[in-house]
């Protein structure tokens, strides 16, 4: 049986995956069996972190809205313990649940932005949402 090199599509498949290495540490870039495994979970790292950085960012948004409805009250009615009603400054959920109520589509994103560029039609909207 004669011998096979497997000549280019070995090659080929290593410059592949020493490109991708380009830029590690050591011989991390350079050795062919470490870029592979650096790759590998390179790789995988970027796929998971993608979707944190998501969840990262909406928690920032919300986070956001909190602390500008603590430090502005718009003195939402919430219910008491014996059905009487007091005001009070409203928590992130009990605003966004009077937003829906009050068909406001805004979304996080674009309430955080209000909140911290333009506070005073932010407040507007939040006695808006008070109100219904």
């Amino acid at each position: 049986m004669t011998r096979v090199t497997r000549g280019f599509v070995a090659k080929n498949r290593r410059k592949r995956v020493l490109k991708l290495a380009k830029g590690f540490r050591g011989s991390n870039s350079v050795l062919f069996r470490t870029a592979q495994q650096r790759t590998l979970r390179a790789l995988s790292s970027a796929y998971r972190d993608r979707r944190l950085y998501k969840r990262n960012i909406r928690s920032l948004w919300i986070r956001r809205l909190n602390s500008f409805l603590r430090d502005n009250s718009t003195g939402l009615m919430v219910e008491g313990g014996a059905g009487t009603q007091a005001t009070k400054s409203p928590s992130y959920s009990v605003f966004i649940h009077q937003l829906k109520k009050s068909n406001v589509l805004l979304n996080r994103k674009v309430l955080s932005q209000l909140a911290i560029f333009d506070p005073v039609s932010m407040s507007k909207i939040s006695h808006f949402a008070a109100r219904t």
